[in-house]
C-alpha cells in the first residue's frame, strides 16, 4: 500500500510538472515579440541572420547599422537566467528565455524542430569586457541544454567587436592618415611593437552602444568586414562536464 501511494504521488507530481509545462510552452507560442524583436523583411531562413545583443543602448544603434532585408536584433535586458542551477519550470517563466523562444520559432525540449527555425544564423554580439563574456556563456549554456541541435548544426555565432581603435599616421613621407580596430589588449600590444606609423589617437570602447552606426556595421555587422565564430562541439563529454562545473 505505502509503494502504491507512492507511485501515485509521484503520478500525480509529474503530470502537474507536465501540465504546467505545457501551459507555459502555449504561452510562448503567444509572446508578442514585437515591442523588441527588430524583425528583417526576408522570408527565407537560410539568409537571415537574428544578432542577440544586451541592452537596448546596443539594440539600438544595432537597429540603425544592421540590413533590414536580412539582419533581425533581439535586445535583452541584463543577464538571462542560469539554465544549470534553474528548474524547467522557473527557466520557462523568465521573459528573457520566452523572448527567445518565441523569437527563434523552433520551440524547445521535445517540441523542438529545426525545420522552423526562422534564421540561418543566430549570432551572439555582447560588449568586449567582463559582462560581455558572461552573457553570452549563459547564451552558450540555455542553447546547449535546452537547443543542442543549433550548435551541432552550426547555427550559432558570436560576434568579435573591437576593444580599440587607433588612428596613425604611416612611415614615410606624404603618408595620409589610417585608422585600423583592434580587439583585445595583446593586438593593441603587438601594433605598438610592429612600429607601423605613430599613434595619433587610441579610443578604447566601453561598449556596442559607443560606436556609431558605421563602426558597428564596418566591424560586427558587414559580412565583407566583419569577424564572426562559429560555435561547435569537439568533445561532447568535455563540453558536459566543462558546464556542469563551471555553470552548475
Amino acid at each position: 500500500k505505502v509503494i502504491l501511494d507512492n507511485t501515485v504521488k509521484s503520478h500525480k507530481a509529474r503530470s502537474a510538472s507536465i501540465k504546467a509545462r505545457n501551459t507555459v510552452l502555449r504561452q510562448i507560442a503567444s509572446v508578442d515579440t514585437r515591442s523588441k524583436l527588430a524583425s528583417c523583411s526576408s522570408r527565407k531562413p537560410e539568409e537571415c541572420e537574428l544578432y542577440i545583443v544586451e541592452g537596448d543602448s546596443a539594440g539600438g544603434t544595432v537597429k540603425t547599422a544592421r540590413n533590414r532585408k536580412n539582419q533581425a536584433v533581439l535586445p535583452l535586458r541584463g543577464k538571462i537566467l542560469n539554465v544549470e542551477k534553474a528548474s524547467l519550470e522557473r527557466m520557462l517563466s523568465n521573459n528573457e528565455i520566452k523572448l527567445l523562444i518565441a523569437a527563434f520559432g523552433c520551440g524547445i525540449g521535445e517540441d523542438f524542430d529545426i525545420s522552423k527555425l526562422r534564421y540561418g544564423k543566430i549570432i551572439i554580439l555582447t560588449d568586449a569586457d567582463v559582462d560581455g563574456a558572461h552573457i553570452s556563456t549563459l547564451l552558450l549554456t540555455f542553447f546547449y541544454r535546452f537547443m543542442p541541435e543549433l550548435i551541432k548544426e552550426g547555427k550559432v555565432y558570436k560576434g568579435l567587436p573591437p576593444l580599440y581603435k587607433v588612428d596613425y599616421k604611416p612611415k614615410g613621407k606624404g603618408a595620409k592618415k589610417k585608422s585600423k580596430y583592434l580587439f583585445d589588449d595583446f593586438a593593441l600590444n603587438q601594433f605598438k611593437k610592429s612600429n607601423e606609423g605613430k599613434i595619433l589617437s587610441l579610443q578604447r570602447y566601453k561598449g556596442l552602444g559607443e560606436m556609431d552606426a558605421e563602426q558597428l556595421w564596418e566591424t560586427t555587422l558587414n559580412p565583407e568586414t566583419r569577424t564572426l565564430v562559429q560555435i561547435t562541439i569537439g568533445d561532447g563529454v568535455e563540453a558536459d562536464e566543462t558546464t556542469d562545473l563551471l555553470m552548475g
